[in-house]
């Protein structure tokens, strides 16, 4: 039962793998929209300009969604289903991810960044408002939530 059941994480990487593939491919086509746009209509404002910022942030939101769904995929499918492989990954061996607890670490991480580039696009977008203050107390909560979590955990209690 349970050397079959490992079998089982199999499902959550074969859809983390097509999320990590159709984000990729959203990205590309959406990129390539941008760059259509910005060519029939070069920004001649600033307003246009920071919304040209703007759309490119939500692309490289959007990416590292993508790159989590990817780190999601090969490290489970390593630490799960061919624990050998690990050895051959490029993407395992810069990520050091060598345990389920590198792994949730790293995910934590890539999750930081991608909140900071959540703010970011706020910051851009609306300005300094209120409601940009709030947006970042709240973002900055999370993240020190998630910095205070991942130093407490414990290596060996995955």
């Amino acid at each position: 039962m349970f050397t079959t059941s490992r079998l089982l994480v199999l499902v959550t990487v074969v859809v983390s793998t097509i999320a990590a593939l159709l984000l990729y491919a959203a990205n590309v086509y959406i990129g390539f929209n941008i760059v259509v746009d910005f060519v029939q209509q070069v920004p001649s404002s600033v307003d246009e300009g920071k919304s040209l910022a703007v759309r490119f942030l939500k692309v490289l939101d959007m990416l590292l969604i993508a790159l989590t769904f990817q780190i999601i995929a090969v490290g489970l499918f390593r630490l799960f289903i061919k624990p050998d492989s690990g050895s051959k990954s490029s993407l395992l061996s810069v990520l050091e991810i060598r345990h389920f607890h590198d792994l949730k670490v790293t995910i934590i991480q890539v999750a930081i960044v991608i909140l900071v580039v959540l703010f970011l696009e706020q910051a851009v977008e609306v300005g300094a408002s209120l409601e940009t203050l709030y947006y970042g107390l709240a973002i900055a909560v999370i993240i020190a939530s998630a910095v205070f979590a991942f130093r407490n955990m414990t290596h060996g209690g995955d």
